[in-house]
């Protein structure tokens, strides 16, 4: 019985050490954000909302706008657009815009993911933030200190290469 108990309490330890604290990137900006995202969160009574942005170099882009009251997604807006480039000028074209609400979430294939801003935090640390050795990973907090840019790069990837998330604007709804 003793031999368990040690073996277990061995395992256990080995589990919390391999969790080291510069595992991610950027860990005391990422420590500074998650503070103010806890504060935000607070003060919001976790009800906000937030933009995330893709822009592809060929003139795709796109933006999500995620809803989230009393920290559940309630809604979920989408809208995709194209540059045409003439000799006049510019123009953007619309290629897809929708609203989903809570009764009908995720039922568009496009669009970022409904993540709270809790399980965007939680993704950063877990998946976009990991180091690694091949590619450039990156961490930014441009909106008012909370997460603005979280992903990496692959080392050789040449187009839209970035896996993570950029998010253009958080702001409180009430």
């Amino acid at each position: 019985m003793k031999r368990n108990l040690y073996l277990l309490l061995a395992l256990t330890f080995s589990l919390f050490g391999s969790c080291k604290k510069d595992d991610i990137v950027d860990q005391n900006a990422f420590e500074r954000s998650y503070r103010t995202w806890l504060a935000f969160k607070q003060e919001s009574n976790n009800t906000y909302s937030y933009k995330v942005t893709f822009g592809s170099w060929t003139g795709y882009s796109t933006n999500t706008v995620i809803s989230v009251k009393n920290g559940k997604v309630v809604e979920r807006s989408f809208i995709a657009q194209t540059v045409n480039y003439k000799p006049t000028g510019m123009e953007i074209i619309e290629r897809e815009k929708w609203t989903e609400d809570a009764t009908n979430l995720n039922t568009h294939e496009n669009g970022a993911a409904t993540l709270t801003l809790d399980e965007v935090y939680a993704k950063a640390k877990s998946t976009w933030l990991l180091k690694r050795k091949n590619a450039k990973t990156t961490f930014e907090a441009n909106n008012n200190g909370l997460i603005s840019s979280a992903g990496f790069i692959e080392d050789g990837c040449q187009d839209d290469c970035f896996n993570g998330i950029r998010i253009v604007s958080i702001q409180k709804d009430f």
